[in-house]
């Protein structure tokens, strides 16, 4: 199972943000075919969002064969794979490191202090 999480900065729309978490979870194989989602109202509490925002992400997947939804039992992971194309892994590699860069300019640190920061912790095997 995947922490879901919301960044409410990114400017990423909510139900985007979900899709995107269930999409990439398939694809790293952290959400294998079968495994239960947590509920609409069970997830919208947890991320605090309108269930409607939830209801629209699963329905999103629904719709593209990626989630299963059986009423009366749940959400699940179908079996569909999911495969993340170089484009779009480049598009969320640009948008982290945005947002790693915004939020390291409001404390101050510069782009090379990230940069070197980073490099320490590939030299140290993190």
């Amino acid at each position: 199972m995947i922490e879901f999480g919301l960044d409410v900065k990114s400017g990423v729309p909510f139900h985007r943000q979900i899709v995107d978490q269930i999409k990439y979870g398939i694809a790293s194989e952290r959400l294998l075919p079968g495994e239960q989602l947590p509920t609409v109202r069970e997830l919208a509490v947890h991320l605090q969002v309108n269930p409607n925002t939830v209801r629209k992400a699963y329905s999103d997947l629904e719709i593209l064969g990626i989630l299963d939804t059986q009423q009366g039992t749940g959400t699940f992971v179908g079996k569909r794979q999911v495969e993340i194309d170089e484009t779009e892994k480049e598009q969320m590699l640009t948008q982290i490191c945005s947002e790693l860069v915004a939020r390291g300019s409001q404390y101050g640190f510069t782009l090379k202090e990230i940069v070197e920061h980073l490099q320490r912790r590939l030299e140290n095997g993190e």
